[in-house]
């Protein structure tokens, strides 16, 4: 059982941020195996462009995983790694809106402190 959320969440990242880092890649693709190319949110977060749509892509992975735990008998093996992968993955969730809503406010701050420059020093 691997982290699919996490890796693909990882790759859409490295992707948006420009990082070239051809072992993580590389592990993040491992850990991914066949789900890299299933049709799906998660191996739709590994060709995101923007950070709005990988956290929408990665959202929807959440609610895919939801639905395996929902389905999961509740004697299988796997149910309590499973149970614990969601909690994880609500907390990655949560920390990525705030820094999605961190630089959306920063970049709304940035024409104010513009602005505000400009109040000080006038243009000409």
């Amino acid at each position: 059982m691997a982290c699919h959320e996490i890796a693909a969440l990882r790759l859409g990242l490295m992707n948006i941020l420009g990082i070239d880092d051809p072992a993580e890649r590389t592990h993040e693709l491992a850990e991914l195996g066949a789900a890299a190319a299933e049709p799906g949110p998660v191996s739709a977060m590994l060709r995101a462009g923007d950070l709005k749509n990988l956290s929408r892509l990665f959202e929807g992975s959440l609610v895919e995983l939801q639905e395996k735990v929902a389905k999961t008998p509740a004697g299988d093996p796997k149910l309590p790694y499973l149970r614990s992968l969601l909690i994880l993955t609500k907390q990655v969730e949560l920390d990525l809106r705030a820094q999605v809503d961190g630089l959306g406010r920063l970049y709304r701050e940035l024409e104010e402190m513009h602005d505000f420059v400009h109040e000080i020093y006038p243009a000409e």
